[in-house]
């Protein structure tokens, strides 16, 4: 039974995926800090797959505590990095934060992997790395643009951190991989998303609107290039996600690898727009949504979905789960939340 740590394992898309690894036998071990998260999170984990994962509330930046966390777990055969700071906007206004905490943290982990006979390592990264790409659908060969946001740069700054490192420790295996939007929740509303504060990410700011929590959804722009004139992304349902980690996972511990850094889009390679997503929601709660079409949002692109040809292929991943699974295991979500 391989160990695998999962930091940030307490978040949205981190719970998830400790669902899927336990579900295929992983030894699980969840570091987090909890700024983002919450300790709950274990019960719902533990509700879903009937065992607990190892748990060390730990700040990765502090490089003596990650250096003791591998002393003492120093039998891990591969790292799923989620945690990281994410918020676009505080990003901007927070640069160093975004730095110390995104890419710091990075290199304590490998300097740690380095060290050990071998070790398979993702990373999660982001389409945000395309910037507003030339063509769609976004293949793996896009180029990487100049950031917006410090955020979108400390995704692109760690895949060249991992890129370079493992061109010179041969022991270390890794892949980034490059996620659309995820959203949804699992099926059991044991775990899903939980926004501290007032939400970022446009699905749990409907959920919250729906269930009386937020006035009304402003959606920024109707005037974009686009059939209905709103913003167009390429929607994944979060546990087609977490299996796409497992997947890859699997293909760096079975020696499946083509290089020792590789890079994969995930998503559904279907667009989606705002009031699409809007209405996929109506439609499967029931529930009309109060909003207001509001003047565009500085450093929105227009567009982006993925080619997914290189993940369904090299992977043998595809997703399952569509847009109306995703936003009614969002609702149930919420309405569990909020005691519904």
């Amino acid at each position: 039974m391989n160990k695998i740590l999962v930091t940030g394992g307490l978040g949205f898309i981190g719970s998830h995926t400790v669902v899927e690894l336990q579900n295929k036998g992983y030894q699980v071990v969840i570091i987090d800090d909890l700024s983002n998260s919450s300790e709950d999170v274990l019960d719902g984990i533990t509700a879903i797959t009937g065992k607990k994962p190892l748990f060390e509330k730990l700040d990765l930046k502090d490089k003596a505590g990650v250096e003791s966390f591998f002393a003492k777990h120093n039998d891990v055969k591969g790292v799923i990095h989620f945690a990281a700071s994410k918020a676009v906007g505080e990003s901007v206004q927070e640069p160093l934060l975004y730095y110390e905490n995104n890419i710091g943290t990075l290199v304590y982990i490998l300097k740690e992997l380095k060290k050990l006979p071998s070790a398979a390592f993702i990373f999660s990264s982001s389409c945000t790395v395309y910037g507003q790409a030339d063509e769609l659908p976004i293949t793996e060969n896009a180029p990487v643009k100049q950031a917006e946001s410090p955020y979108g740069n400390t995704k692109q700054i760690g895949e060249e951190i991992i890129k370079d490192t493992c061109k010179v420790v041969p022991t270390l295996k890794a892949i980034a991989l490059r996620y659309f939007n995820p959203v949804g929740a699992h099926e059991t509303a044991e775990i899903g998303e939980l926004p501290i504060g007032v939400p970022q990410n446009l699905v749990p700011f409907i959920t919250q609107t729906a269930i009386g929590l937020r006035e009304e959804l402003s959606v920024f722009g109707d005037d974009y290039p686009t059939p209905d004139g709103t913003c167009i992304r390429d929607y994944i349902h979060v546990v087609d996600l977490a299996k796409a980690h497992v997947v890859a996972l699997a293909r760096l511990l079975e020696n499946k690898n083509k290089e020792n850094f590789e890079t994969f889009n995930l998503g559904t390679g279907t667009g989606s727009s705002v009031l699409e997503v809007v209405k996929s929601f109506e439609k499967v709660s029931g529930e009309k949504l109060n909003y207001k079409i509001v003047g565009r949002r500085e450093g929105d692109i227009i567009s982006a979905y993925a080619d997914t040809n290189k993940a369904n292929d090299e992977l043998g991943w595809k997703t399952t789960l569509s847009l109306d699974d995703a936003m009614r295991s969002a609702w149930k979500w919420e309405q569990k939340v909020r005691g519904a």
